[in-house]
């Protein structure tokens, strides 16, 4: 692989901003400075005007998974829309089907993405089913590389579980380093509610949401958070999607209790009202926790800002409207759960985040690309830019303007939960591991390109703030040693 210089752009990471260049070797940055010459065999990228970033890490997605009796858009035309948005890693989840072991559908995870993926991907498992030999699995998952687990405490009768293997789980992964990730809502209630708006004849995709108040959230939210205290462990709450929800998780860390979050951008930019669209158009919007009320979208910002909440995931869960979503077409709870957003993400968060006030360019990275490496066990190999660290790098030109349509998207679906939003900036360039995979916002790249990237245990939600900074100094010297 040739070496690559980055000229004159300016270096964002979540600490710094500065003027500078960076040196790509064999698939690392091996120099930063100002006024770095280019050796004879270098390819050099004029950053002049440019921000650069770490690639963004999307530690929320789901490609390819099976739900609700269809799948979701595959990693081949997913991974390509991330890399064109500036995501160089993501961190997918495996899901255990009853019966199966946790290794077999860590395997089955990679086999669906190895050779079908444009960037590097991480996992997470989602545990289904709670046996005593898969229990006995969870330390030997983390050695093989996987260190968060992910449970339901929603989809009664599918991938919920009980509060006693949830505890359970807490506690085994305690002692191995894991991290514990919980989807909550309260599935129990949520059935209940269902039932009854079904049989009063309410089946319209607004009564999803309905069926899914922010008190059923909220009080779950409360539970897991409790549980964990309980267990003496970590815990990590996905997707939160309004105040009730934030303010557990506020009060929690205002404790001291090591709870982390993350929430994404459907709730930072969309609301209830969407899925009361005519035509069924409502069924576009559907996911879970569903969209809140509007006022709930600068609390969340505001989390973001103030570090309530940790990280933002996408949470890419695509399926297409003409056939995937109309499952649902008469009875609003087989309309599969989820939205796309992987492509633009960034851009959104740019242009109505930090554009806007509401974040600063070094929190975006931090919960982007950072924190993100940091609590899933990927940092300091990815996250940040850093000598020794992998070559994945965006060259972000803020002068681009444009508007999301679903006509001219990569995702594979025939429609966005963004269309019309317009967006400031654009990746002009994007580099994995050193190899440039988007330049000028084309692909340029190869679906062999990615790879399955180890995360270690005892990642940051381990650790007190100086022992983070002083394991990522030791780490990074040793991966340029």
């Amino acid at each position: 692989m040739p070496k690559t210089l980055i000229k004159q752009g300016v270096i964002v990471t979540a600490a710094d901003t500065y003027q500078g260049d960076i040196l790509v070797e064999d698939e690392r940055i091996v120099q930063i400075g100002q006024d770095l010459r280019p050796e004879r065999d270098a390819e050099v990228i004029d950053a002049t005007g440019c921000y650069v970033f770490p690639g963004a890490i999307d530690e929320h997605t789901h490609m390819a998974m099976p739900f609700n009796g269809t799948v979701t858009a595959d990693w081949n035309t997913e991974t390509v829309a991330a890399a064109l948005g500036g995501t160089t890693t993501i961190v997918d989840f495996a899901k255990q089907e009853k019966g199966d072991t946790l290794a077999h559908t860590v395997e089955v995870w990679k086999r669906r993405a190895d050779g079908r993926t444009a960037i590097d991907y991480s996992l997470h498992v989602a545990i289904t089913d709670l046996t005593d030999a898969v229990m006995g699995e969870i330390a030997h998952i983390v050695k093989s590389g996987v260190a968060t687990l992910k449970l339901f405490m929603a989809y009664k009768g599918e991938t919920m579980v009980d509060d006693a293997t949830l505890l359970t789980t807490l506690q085994v992964a305690r002692d191995v380093g894991a991290l514990v990730m919980v989807h909550a809502e309260n599935g129990d209630a949520i059935d209940i509610l269902q039932r009854q708006l079904i049989a009063a004849g309410k089946t319209e995709p607004k009564y999803h949401a309905v069926s899914r108040p922010i008190e059923i959230e909220a009080e779950a939210t409360r539970r897991a958070i409790a549980l964990a205290k309980v267990a003496d462990a970590p815990i990590f709450i996905v997707h939160v999607s309004g105040l009730d929800s934030l303010e557990e998780v506020r009060r929690a860390r205002a404790a001291g209790q090591p709870v982390f979050a993350e929430t994404c951008p459907q709730y930072l930019l969309l609301d209830e009202s969407y899925l009361d669209l005519p035509d069924f158009e409502g069924a576009k919007y559907v996911c879970s926790p569903p969209l809140r009320a509007a006022f709930n979208q600068e609390k969340l910002w505001h989390g973001l800002a103030n570090g309530t909440l940790q990280a933002i995931g996408t949470d890419h869960c695509s399926f297409n409207f003409a056939q995937q979503k109309h499952l649902g077409a008469h009875d609003f709870r087989k309309i599969p759960n989820g939205v796309g957003g992987i492509e633009n993400w960034i851009q959104l968060l740019y242009t109505y985040g930090v554009k806007t006030g509401r974040i600063s360019l070094n929190q975006l990275v931090e919960l982007t690309s950072t924190n993100p490496a940091k609590y899933m066990g990927l940092f300091p190999k990815k996250g940040t830019i850093a000598v020794g660290t992998d070559a994945d790098i965006v060259v972000f030109d803020p002068a681009v303007e444009q508007t999301i349509t679903a006509a001219s998207q990569k995702q594979n679906s025939d429609y966005s939960v963004y269309e019309g939003f317009r967006i400031d900036g654009a990746p002009r360039h994007v580099l994995l591991r050193g190899k440039v995979i988007v330049t000028e916002g084309a692909y340029v790249g190869d679906l062999r390109d990615g790879q399955f990237v180890h995360a270690n245990p005892y990642g940051a939600a381990y650790s007190t703030e100086r022992e983070v900074i002083v394991s990522a100094a030791e780490q990074i010297h040793h991966l340029f040693a």
